[in-house]
């Protein structure tokens, strides 16, 4: 099975999945202090909604577009974002908390792809996930909340971030599987 990218870095699919990627975090970050209390435990902010795309995202491109393409979208992704929060002006504690997190998860995601790369898609998917997903909700919480929330809180809110980023991830995946699948056809 051949895993290289089908088409540049420059086609249309790559740019289009990179301008998705930067907006989804873009979104995330723009709605990340407001919170949803889940009915049993765990407090969901709203930017994990859009943020759970990325993670399905940075899978696409690096399958569209190979790792450059991959290395271009987090930099946009963060250039962007960072020039949104100067704009908007976003607390800096949040434009720290996301770059850090963005850059550390989505570097160890990308790793643990590469090194799976000629594994079957889900297998890439779900083991890099595995390991971004928690290390970004943790990563992002400590740094953005710790001391203006309570323990109990970021507990809660690490805990709905991880579930809901798993599920939306799955869901956004297939979905884009069954997309690409209908193009091939």
């Amino acid at each position: 099975m051949n895993h290289s990218p089908a088409r540049g870095l420059l086609a249309p699919l790559p740019l289009l999945l990179i301008a998705l990627y930067a907006l989804s975090i873009l979104l995330a970050n723009f709605t990340l202090n407001t919170f949803i209390p889940l009915p049993v435990f765990g407090l969901l902010s709203v930017g994990t909604i859009f943020f759970a795309a990325v993670f399905t995202l940075r899978d696409r491109i690096h399958r569209a577009g190979g790792l450059n393409a991959v290395y271009l979208a987090i930099g946009t992704a963060l250039l962007v974002n960072t020039a949104f929060a100067l704009v908007t002006d976003t607390s800096w504690r949040f434009i720290g908390a996301s770059f850090l997190a963005i850059l550390v998860s989505e570097l160890a995601d990308t790793a643990v792809y590469q090194r799976l790369i000629r594994r079957r898609w889900w297998t890439r998917v779900l083991a890099s996930n595995a390991l971004s997903v928690p290390l970004d909700s943790i990563l992002f919480t400590l740094l953005a909340f710790w001391g203006d929330k309570s323990s109990n809180e970021i507990t809660q809110i690490i805990f709905a971030d991880i579930v809901a980023k798993f599920l939306i991830a799955a869901l956004f995946a297939i979905r884009l599987r069954h997309a690409a699948r209908s193009i091939a056809a």
